[in-house]
């Protein structure tokens, strides 16, 4: 069996000479009940609450790279003090472990009081560059938010997490990151489709790290229940942490406006679909925030949707992220009303996430097509042309775009899943697109353009290998995804199309929540 943690390059600090901090705790108002038992919390934006610990913690993955942002070494031991406190056995110096409280929109309705159910926040560290960095655990135990449920995650969730966390962040977008991945040593119960079919599944536990995880939600339950000097404390704290340089309540939405706008982009731009864009799991600093049931696309569709819970609805398919991110935005905004009782002031900034989104798409667009910008006469027609083209058959857009810095049919044909004998239509629109392009340089497309996504059938496969002991699928895709545009010759099959027998495999095309 491989070594399920592999060895690296050290940086300077252990986990336990880190010195802890925690102005969430210091700042805001604190629930006044300390039992942990799942309730309707008041006036209040967390819950201070201990992990629950594990019966055998042991470290499965590393990364090297949040690693040393947060200067922190690689633990030398997969079963050591680091597994310990990243499992939720053992507690630092200075450590304030709380829950965060928020409400939100769950499929376009209210959904009350939802908060951290299986995430705890164990305090705040000064990173390597400077920067304030929260470390979260996903997974480590009940809390008074946890409704019903057990507060655990299961290994496939939480790997997926940790993989698709820095995958993104190497693609270039912003991104919570991913510390470790620690098995519990335990059991899980899930229903992975909600179909009645529960199995018992390996437990895990993921370390988040971000700046903050504050999200629209955490304002939205302070407004809705008529909290309203504790929603002036959380603007005053996410004011003075994250956003000095905005002067006012207007200011600051005009800003997440901005960073929504810039992330829609790039979630469209890579065909990255996030599956539950409910109001509560959107970052109010413009990040990608709670990896669940999301994907990528496999054969181009404007309508396709990794979350089983969604497919009839398709509310958060690709096509519709864009939009849907606006409409989170306008509940972000009924939330703050209460500080500023005036609507009108918050349609500035949804007017600057409509124009933020078009241009950084257009950008973004003229970028993958290898042209300076999208400006020129009949570019509209083209770029419609394309889509019409790629959605007219099973075409997988990322090796569809990385294939076009050589616009010829033999090139492209890897990226289509079926073979059609008639190319009329595409060999057309290769005709415009080379007239178009002769007098580009094109240099950039590969830039733009990456040749290695975190697949869900690459996904799924290193879940499975994980979960018989062997790590080295998983090992291999963290190496990879660390250079997602560059070629990697030895690497080439993870750059291939899904393969025809994860077309209906479970965890290969559609995932419920709970994954």
């Amino acid at each position: 069996m491989n070594q399920p943690f592999p060895f690296g390059n050290a940086v300077p600090r252990s986990l336990d000479e880190l010195r802890f901090e925690n102005t969430f705790i210091a700042e805001l108002p604190a629930d006044p009940v300390l039992t942990n038992t799942p309730r309707a919390v008041f006036n209040a934006c967390y819950t201070r609450v201990d992990p629950t610990p594990v019966s055998a913690p042991r470290m499965l993955a590393w990364s090297d790279e949040a690693g040393e942002m947060l200067g922190i070494a690689r633990p030398a031991a997969a079963d050591g003090l680091a597994a310990e406190v990243l499992g939720g056995n053992r507690l630092l110096a200075g450590m304030q472990p709380y829950a965060a409280r928020y409400g939100g929109h769950q499929f376009g309705h209210w959904a009350g009081q939802l908060g951290d159910g299986r995430a705890l926040t164990l305090g705040e560290v000064i990173a390597a560059d400077g920067t304030r960095q929260e470390l979260q655990l996903k997974g480590a135990g009940r809390t008074p938010y946890s409704r019903t449920a057990d507060g655990r995650a299961v290994l496939r969730s939480s790997l997926r997490e940790f993989m698709c966390s820095e995958a993104m962040h190497h693609l270039g977008v912003p991104t919570t990151r991913a510390l470790s991945l620690v098995g519990t040593g335990e059991s899980v119960v899930r229903d992975m489709f909600y179909d009645g079919n529960a199995r018992p599944e390996q437990g895990a536990i993921v370390c988040r790290v971000a700046p903050s995880f504050v999200r629209f939600g955490n304002f939205q339950i302070l407004a809705a229940q008529g909290e309203h000097e504790a929603l002036r404390k959380l603007m005053d704290y996410v004011v003075k942490n994250f956003f000095p340089e905005q002067n006012n309540v207007q200011d600051v939405f005009r800003e997440v406006c901005r960073r929504t706008g810039e992330l829609m982009a790039d979630w469209m731009r890579l065909g990255f679909v996030h599956g539950v864009m409910n109001t509560d799991n959107l970052s109010v600093l413009g990040l990608t925030i709670d990896y669940g049931p999301y994907g990528w696309l496999e054969g181009y569709d404007l309508e396709w949707t990794p979350n089983t819970t969604d497919a009839e609805g398709r509310r958060y398919c690709y096509g519709n992220q864009p939009h849907v991110a606006q409409w989170n935005l306008a509940r972000l905004a009924e939330a703050l009303l209460p500080l500023v009782p005036d609507k009108n002031a918050f349609e500035e900034g949804l007017a600057l996430y409509a124009d933020t989104f078009s241009a950084a798409w257009q950008r973004a667009l003229a970028q993958k097509l290898g042209v300076g910008a999208l400006d020129q006469p009949g570019d509209d027609e083209l770029v419609s042309e394309l889509f019409q083209v790629l959605a007219g058959r099973e075409t997988d857009s990322t090796i569809f775009f990385r294939n076009l810095a050589v616009p010829t049919l033999q090139s492209l044909r890897p990226a289509f899943y079926t073979e059609d004998p008639e190319h009329a239509r595409l060999e057309a629109w290769l005709e415009r697109y080379t007239a178009r392009v002769r007098n580009e340089s094109r240099q950039g497309m590969n830039a733009a353009n990456p040749k290695y996504i975190f697949r869900n059938y690459l996904a799924q496969q290193a879940i499975d290998a994980l979960e018989r002991g062997d790590a080295t699928p998983l090992e291999r895709l963290m190496l990879v995804l660390k250079n997602p545009y560059d070629e990697q010759p030895a690497h080439q099959d993870l750059a291939a199309r899904r393969p025809e027998w994860a077309r209906h495999k479970a965890g290969c095309s559609a995932l419920s929540c709970s994954s």
